[in-house]
């Protein structure tokens, strides 16, 4: 099904519903199921997104790779019953609006709470991406408070990154922030990121922009209204335990995420909104 010169509806072989977007700027897939971007590729440059090669596309399972979206909390919950990383990122979304112009394609989506548990999350509220599209990624999911009582939560954009060898791999712009890792901490970080072990990071106070220098040039990470992020790669032995996860794929991903957590979670007023931003490029 076409919805716009460049955008058309499009099905894997396992029958999940993804946008496929072709522009004269970039390439990008966009799932329906997580309301997941899993591919975006500027003109003439390579993939700023990763995509595990063991993965299945399975319904009702998040992808591994591209950006699933954490939400309402990160993480495990305190009840160890409810889904990691909250539901969104399983649930399938709505294609709300699709805008393309001479300088980008606009897809926006919409999680129907009427498919929410209660049980997992008694709020009024909505929630909405959008991805602008031209020769960097921007991703903006908004959270609106429709009830009359207030609520917080946690949320991550979950962003998988592709890299030619994690041995080789520095990331720049967490210096000064804190960060917890594998509940010790906080810690302070005082140089540049290098990675020899499994890396699971949870930074605050981080700075808006980080760098991520890679054999194939250097990638720009971005974030607004976000004081938090996450850097992770799984490393040799929880790879072998992470599902749709290939044993050597930790040698070319790693996430850097854009996040409201621990100190950094969001609390809404009734009829207040946040929106969380992150935007991706390479650079030069």
């Amino acid at each position: 099904m076409q919805l716009s010169p460049s955008v058309c509806i499009e099905r894997t072989d396992s029958g999940l519903e993804f946008m496929s977007i072709n522009s004269h700027q970039c390439k990008a897939k966009i799932f329906l199921q997580g309301g997941q971007i899993t591919e975006f590729t500027p003109k003439d440059k390579l993939p700023l997104l990763w995509v595990s090669g063991d993965e299945t596309f399975t319904e009702g399972k998040s992808i591994r790779g591209g950006i699933p979206i954490c939400w309402p909390w990160f993480g495990q919950h305190d009840n160890n019953e409810f889904p990691a990383h909250g539901f969104a990122r399983t649930l399938v979304w709505q294609a709300d609006e699709v805008n393309e112009s001479d300088s980008n394609v606009t897809v926006s989506l919409k999680l129907p709470m009427r498919q929410v548990n209660p049980t997992f999350w008694p709020y009024q509220s909505s929630l909405r991406v959008e991805f602008i599209l031209s020769e960097q990624l921007e991703v903006r999911l908004t959270t609106c408070n429709l009830g009359n009582t207030p609520f917080s939560y946690t949320q991550a954009l979950h962003t998988y990154l592709p890299i030619a060898d994690i041995h080789n791999t520095r990331v720049a712009g967490l210096q000064g922030a804190q960060y917890i890792e594998f509940d010790q901490g906080p810690f302070k970080q005082d140089g540049v990121v290098e990675f020899t072990r499994e890396t699971d990071m949870v930074y605050t106070q981080a700075a808006a922009v980080q760098t991520i220098e890679t054999p194939q040039g250097i990638i720009s990470v971005s974030r607004e209204n976000s004081r938090s992020c996450v850097l992770w790669n799984p490393w040799i032995e929880k790879s072998k335990r992470l599902s749709n996860f290939a044993d050597d794929d930790y040698q070319t991903m790693l996430c850097l995420e854009a996040a409201n957590v621990l100190e950094d979670a969001v609390t809404l007023e009734p009829k207040q909104s946040h929106t969380l931003v992150t935007t991706i490029k390479w650079l030069g």
